[in-house]
């Protein structure tokens, strides 16, 4: 029997709320894909996410979200709290729980991407990508703190020895920042961006049936 493997890159931060909301739209619209497979066993789906950093220059601490997105995009209190609430009733309808409060920070994320790098390697990148976005947009915890991060790897299985020589060693530095690098060169300037096979570009949190459509395309390519 055949298997059809399908490739995803995601290009991501997880201290970006879209990024959640693209994510979650990615596995609805794979399902229904799959559910009109004659045989969906035959289908695989080999996803990768890729680092992006929205705020590389973040000191440690961070810094309040409010503030950050008024000097960032010139975005008032009340846009704001209007795009929070999207953001909250989006993800509610997606199962996800968007938990945000008038003290919220927004941190450097360059050693979650370290930690995600290992990851893959273990095979549980997008186990530790999921908790990375509930610790930090749920349970409001500071995602450059390596506590958080430690207790995230442990939480999906990963060795805590490990994920603390990770991060006190930065022995993926080097490699993270050439492959945001590489992500830059080719063009991509915000996130989510999904890339298909290695081919088709998707930019932004694209509704499901886009998504779907874009899967079957990608597909027929094989």
């Amino acid at each position: 029997m055949k298997i059809q493997s399908l490739h995803i890159d995601i290009v991501s931060d997880v201290v970006c709320p879209w990024c959640v909301i693209g994510y979650k739209r990615l596995e609805q619209a794979l399902a229904r894909y799959q559910e009109q497979l004659s045989y969906p066993e035959q289908f695989s789906i080999d996803l990768n996410w890729q680092p992006f950093e929205l705020n590389s220059k973040m000191p440690l601490g961070g810094q309040n979200l409010r503030e950050h997105l008024t000097e960032k995009y010139g975005a008032s209190s009340n846009g704001s709290k209007s795009i929070r609430q999207q953001l909250t009733d989006l993800g509610a309808s997606l199962n996800f729980n968007f938990n945000f409060f008038d003290e919220m920070r927004i941190y450097n994320t360059f050693k979650a991407h370290q930690l995600l790098y290992w990851a893959h390697s273990e095979g549980k990148q997008t186990e530790l990508q999921q908790q990375l976005f509930k610790a930090y947009f749920s349970d409001q915890q500071a995602l450059d703190q390596d506590d958080v991060l430690i207790t995230a790897a442990i939480s999906v299985g990963l060795k805590e020895e490990k994920a603390a020589a990770v991060l006190e060693t930065q022995e993926f530095a080097e490699i993270v920042r050439k492959e945001q690098s590489t992500w830059l060169a080719h063009g991509i300037q915000a996130v989510p961006a999904f890339i298909f096979n290695g081919r088709r570009l998707l930019s932004g949190a694209q509704e499901v049936e886009v998504l779907k459509e874009q899967i079957e395309i990608s597909m027929t390519e094989l």
